[in-house]
C-alpha cells in the first residue's frame, strides 16, 4: 500500500545489450513487466527498421494460426487452454514453428480442396439421382394418360396426341419429334423461371417441376439450400437453344437424361453406386481433416502465445539503437527505482540463456523529462485506482486520492442510497462475484456491461455494506422501519390505536410526546407513521450533507500540504494553503459549528432557559453574517444570538475571509517578484568590469547586460502569466467554495428521492397484494410480489444505484480532487507479455 499514497519513484535508465543476448534479455523483461522502453528511432519508418523481416514472419505465422483457428471453430472442436503462458521461444525455434504451420496449412487446404471437389461431385450425383427419379415419375404418368410423352409420331403414340393434339400431329403431314432438357434449379427461382420461359418461348414449351424434399449442401459455402427438379419439352433446335440460354441465366444445372426407360434405370443404378463410393471417400476425408484439426487444437493456444511473444520482442527491439560497431543494442527505459535489482536479475538470466559472455549494462540517467506515473495496485485497489485515473492520471509523485477514496466513495454513495434492504441486495450480488471471481474470470465474457460490474465488484461490495449501515441509521428497509428497541415517543395519550389505524399518520411534537431519551441507533421507528416525517428528515439530511461536504473539502485542501512539502514549495503553503483553509474555515466550517451549537444548546426543555421556538435558522444567520446585517427580529424573551460574543465574532470572521481573497491573488506574484529582484541584485554585485579600459572586460560586461535584459523580458512575461493564473485560481476557489458546498446537497436530495420512490413502490404495488382478502389472495400476492421485486431491482437498485454512483463520482472528481489534485501525468506502460496477451484476447473476442 506504500506506493498507493504516492506514485512509485521512477528513473530513466540506459541499457546496453549484446546483439546475441538482446532477444533473451528482452524476453525476460517482458515476463517481468516492469520496464517501459522509449522509441529511439522516432523518425525511422516502420518498414526500414532492423527487425522488420522478423515482424513480417510473425505476421505470416499469425495469419496461418488464425486460418487454423477458424477451421477448428467451424468443426466445433474444443481448443485446449491450460491457462499457462509458455516462455518465448528462441529465435532458432521460429524456423520450426514456421515449418509446422506451413505443413498444417498446406495439408488442411489440400484436404479442404479435395473435400470440396468430392462434395461438388456428390451434389451433382445427388441432383442427377433426383432428376432420374422425378423424370421417371413424369414419364410413368404420361404412360398412364396423365402426363406427356417424350416422343411423338403421327398415329403411333397416344402420348404425343396429349401433348400436341391431333391437329398438331397432322400439320405438314410429316412426323414431328419433341425434345426435352432436365435439370435442377433453386426453389425460389422457379416462379421467375416459369415466366421467363413462357415469355421468351411464347408458350411453345411445356414445363414440369417437382420439389426435392431434403435440402442439399452447397459445397462452396456449406449452407443448406432447397432445390427443385424440372423438365422442359420443346420442339425444334431454335427453342432448344433459347431454353438452354434461359437455364444458364437462372444458374440452373442441366443433366443428361436418357429417353429410354431402360437407359434411365441403368444410369440410376450407376449413380447410386458412385454415390455410395463417394460417401465412403468423403467419410475418410472428413476423418483425416478432423484428426488434423484435433491435433492442432491441442497446441494452438500455446502457438498463439509464442508467436505473440516473438512479435512483441522484435517490435521492442525495433525501438533500440545500434552502436557504431553494430554489435551492441542501446535502449532507454523508465523503471521503478525499487525494482532495479529485479530487472538486473532478469537481464542476467537472459544473458545466461543466450550463452553470451558479456553482461548487460544498466545505467541510471539524469533527465528533465517528467517520468510516468506508476501506482502498484492489487485486485482490490485497482478498481478504485481506475476511478481516479478516469478523471486524469496523477502528476508524477503527487498525492494519490485512491486510498482515501476507498472509504469516502462508498460512504458518500451510501448517504444517497441509504436503505438496509437495497444495500443488502447489492452487497449479496457483489459478494457472489467476489467468492466466484476465479470461475467468472476464467469465462472471459465479451459482454461489456457484465465486465464493468465484475471489474468493480469490490466497489459494489463496499457500497452495499455502507448502504446497509446508513440504512440502519435512517432505520429504512424497503421504506419500512425496524422497531428493535421500542419507540421513545409516547403518543398514546393523543392518539388511540383506532385513530392511528384510521388516519395512517400522526403528527409528532417534541414538546408533548418525546420522552427526552434518544433512540439507541438511528431514527425512531415512530417517524414512519409521522405526518411531519419529511419535514424532520429534510432538515436532518440537509444538515448532515453540508457537514460531510465541508469536512470532505477541508480534507482535500489539507492534502495539498503534503504536495507542497514533498515538492519543496514552501511559498505555496503561505500563498495558497493558508488563505484557502482560512477562507473555508472562517465561513463554512463556522456554519457547521453553528449547527452543532444549535443541536446542543436548544431543546424543548428548559434546562438552559431556552426554548425550541427561540432557535434561529442557520441559513438566515449565515446569510446575515456574510451581508454584515444584524439578526432578524425575534420573539419576546428570545435572545437573537446563539452564544455570547457571537455579535463581535461574526464580522471578524467575514473580514478575515474577505482578506484571504487579495492574499491569494497578490501574495504569490509579489513574493516571486521580490525573490527575482534579490537575485538581480546579487548578480549585479558580482559582475566584474574591465580594469584600465580592458577591452575584454568591457565585452564581458556588455554580454552580461544583454543577458540581463533578455532575462528581464522573460521574467516580466512569467509574472504576467502568474498574475493571470492566480486571478483565475482565486476566482475559481472563492466561487467554487460556495457552489461546491451547495453541490453536496445532492446527498440530501438523492437520499430523499430514493426513500420516496421506495415508499411509493411499497404503497402502490406490494401493499395491494398484502391487503387482498379474497380466496385467491395468495396467488395475487405472489404475482404482485414478483412485479414489486422486478421494479425494486430494476429501478431502485440499478437505476437509482447508477444515479447515486455518478453523483458520488462527481463529488470526488470536482469538489474533492480539485483542491489538491493536478492529474496531468501519464500512465506507466511497461513492456509486459501479460498485458499484450490480455489485449490480444480482448481483440479476438470483439
Amino acid at each position: 500500500m506504500g506506493s498507493l499514497f504516492r506514485s512509485e519513484e521512477m528513473t530513466l535508465c540506459q541499457l546496453f545489450l549484446q546483439s546475441e543476448a538482446a532477444y533473451a534479455c528482452v524476453s525476460e523483461l517482458g515476463e517481468l513487466g516492469l520496464v517501459q522502453f522509449r522509441d529511439l528511432n522516432p523518425e525511422v519508418n516502420a518498414f526500414q527498421r532492423k527487425f522488420v523481416n522478423e515482424v513480417r514472419r510473425c505476421d505470416e505465422m499469425e495469419r496461418k494460426l488464425r486460418y487454423l483457428e477458424k477451421e477448428i471453430r467451424k468443426d466445433g472442436i474444443p481448443m485446449l487452454d491450460t491457462g499457462e503462458s509458455p516462455e518465448a521461444p528462441q529465435p532458432r525455434e521460429m524456423i520450426d514453428l514456421e515449418a509446422t504451420f506451413e505443413k498444417l496449412e498446406n495439408e488442411l487446404r489440400e484436404v479442404n480442396q479435395n473435400a470440396e471437389a468430392l462434395k461438388r461431385n456428390y451434389l451433382e450425383l445427388t441432383e442427377l439421382k433426383h432428376i432420374l427419379r422425378k423424370t421417371q415419375v413424369f414419364f410413368d404418368e404420361a404412360d398412364h394418360g396423365v402426363g406427356c410423352s417424350q416422343m411423338a409420331e403421327p398415329g403411333r403414340d397416344e402420348e404425343s396426341v396429349q401433348l400436341l393434339g391431333e391437329e398438331g400431329l397432322r400439320t405438314g403431314g410429316q412426323a414431328l419429334k419433341l425434345g426435352f432438357v432436365a435439370g435442377v434449379i433453386l426453389r425460389e427461382r422457379i416462379p421467375a423461371f416459369e415466366r421467363m420461359l413462357w415469355r421468351a418461348c411464347r408458350g411453345n414449351v411445356f414445363l414440369r417441376q417437382s420439389e426435392i424434399e431434403n435440402p442439399l449442401e452447397d459445397p462452396t459455402t456449406g449452407d443448406q439450400v432447397l432445390k427443385s427438379v424440372f423438365i422442359i419439352f420443346f420442339q425444334g433446335d431454335q427453342l432448344k437453344t433459347r431454353v438452354r440460354k434461359i437455364c444458364e441465366g437462372f444458374r440452373a444445372t442441366l443433366y443428361p437424361c436418357p429417353e429410354a426407360p431402360a437407359d434411365r434405370r441403368e444410369m440410376a443404378m450407376g449413380v447410386m453406386t458412385r454415390i455410395e463410393d463417394l460417401n465412403t471417400v468423403l467419410g475418410q476425408t472428413q476423418d483425416h481433416r478432423h484428426r488434423v484439426l484435433v491435433a492442432a487444437a491441442k497446441n494452438i493456444k500455446n502457438w498463439f502465445v509464442k508467436v505473440l511473444k516473438i512479435k512483441a520482442i522484435y517490435h521492442t527491439l525495433n525501438l533500440f539503437n545500434l552502436d557504431v560497431t553494430q554489435k551492441c543494442l542501446i535502449a532507454e527505459c523508465w523503471v521503478p527505482v525499487l525494482d532495479i535489482e529485479m530487472i538486473q536479475l532478469a537481464l542476467r538470466r537472459g544473458t545466461e540463456r543466450s550463452g553470451s559472455s558479456v553482461p548487460p549494462i544498466l545505467n541510471r540517467m539524469d533527465t528533465l523529462e517528467d517520468p510516468p506515473t506508476y501506482n502498484r495496485t492489487n485486485k482490490f485497489t485497482s478498481a478504485f485506482q481506475h476511478l481516479i485515473d478516469a478523471y486524469g492520471v496523477a502528476t508524477y509523485r503527487e498525492v494519490n486520492p485512491t486510498p482515501y477514496t476507498i472509504i469516502t466513495f462508498p460512504f458518500l454513495f451510501a448517504i444517497m442510497f441509504g436503505d438496509l434492504g437495497h444495500g443488502a441486495l447489492m452487497a449479496l450480488f457483489a459478494a457472489w462475484m467476489v467468492l466466484q471471481e476465479k470461475r467468472l474470470a476464467a469465462k472471459k465474457s465479451d459482454n461489456e456491461i457484465w465486465n464493468i460490474f465484475f471489474g468493480g465488484r469490490y466497489i459494489i461490495l463496499l457500497m452495499g455494506v455502507f448502504s446497509m449501515y446508513t440504512g440502519l441509521i435512517y432505520n429504512d428497509i424497503f421504506s419500512k422501519s425496524l422497531n428493535l428497541f421500542s419507540s421513545h415517543w409516547e403518543v398514546s395519550h393523543n392518539y388511540t390505536h383506532k385513530t392511528v389505524m384510521s388516519q395512517n399518520f400522526i403528527t409528532l411534537s417534541p414538546r408533548d410526546e418525546y420522552t427526552q431519551t434518544p433512540y439507541p441507533i438511528g431514527l425512531d421507528p415512530v417517524w414512519q407513521l409521522a405526518n411531519n416525517k419529511i419535514v424532520f428528515l429534510n432538515t436532518y439530511k440537509m444538515k448532515i450533507s453540508i457537514i460531510f461536504g465541508i469536512c470532505h473539502m477541508l480534507f482535500g485542501v489539507s492534502l495539498s500540504v503534503w504536495n507542497y512539502s514533498y515538492f519543496k514549495k514552501p511559498m505555496n503553503l503561505y500563498t495558497d494553503f493558508l488563505p484557502q483553509i482560512i477562507f473555508l474555515t472562517f465561513l463554512f466550517l463556522y456554519m457547521v459549528l453553528l449547527m452543532f451549537i444549535k443541536w446542543i444548546m436548544y431543546s424543548w426543555t428548559n434546562e438552559f432557559e431556552r426554548s425550541g421556538a427561540c432557535a434561529p435558522a442557520i441559513l438566515i444567520t449565515f446569510i446575515n453574517m456574510v451581508l454584515m446585517k444584524g439578526p432578524d427580529d425575534k420573539k419576546d424573551g428570545c435572545s437573537p444570538w446563539m452564544f455570547p460574543g457571537q455579535a463581535a465574532l461574526q464580522p471578524f470572521l467575514v473580514f478575515c475571509a474577505f482578506c484571504c481573497v487579495p492574499w491569494m491573488l497578490f501574495a504569490k506574484p509579489v513574493m516571486v517578484m521580490r525573490a527575482a529582484n534579490k537575485q538581480h541584485q546579487l548578480l549585479n554585485n558580482h559582475h566584474g568590469t574591465g580594469e584600465n579600459g580592458d577591452i575584454e572586460g568591457n565585452n564581458i560586461q556588455t554580454q552580461q547586460q544583454q543577458q540581463q535584459q533578455h532575462h528581464g523580458k522573460d521574467e516580466e512575461h512569467d509574472l504576467t502569466e502568474m498574475f493571470i493564473h492566480q486571478g483565475i485560481h482565486t476566482i475559481e476557489y472563492v466561487l467554487g467554495s460556495v457552489s461546491h458546498t451547495a453541490s453536496y446537497l445532492r446527498l440530501w436530495a438523492l437520499s430523499l428521492a430514493h426513500a420516496q420512490l421506495s415508499e411509493v413502490l411499497w404503497s402502490m404495488v406490494l401493499q395491494i397484494g398484502l391487503k387482498s382478502k379474497s380466496a385467491a389472495g395468495g396467488l395475487v400476492l405472489w404475482a404482485i410480489f414478483a412485479i414489486w421485486a422486478v421494479l425494486t431491482v430494476g429501478i431502485l437498485v440499478l437505476m437509482e444505484g447508477l444515479s447515486a454512483f455518478l453523483h458520488t463520482l462527481r463529488l470526488h472528481w470536482v469538489e474533492f480532487q480539485s483542491k489538491f489534485y493536478g492529474g496531468q501525468g501519464y500512465h506507466f506502460a511497461p513492456f509486459s507479455f501479460e498485458t499484450i496477451l490480455d489485449q490480444a484476447a480482448h481483440a479476438a473476442d470483439e
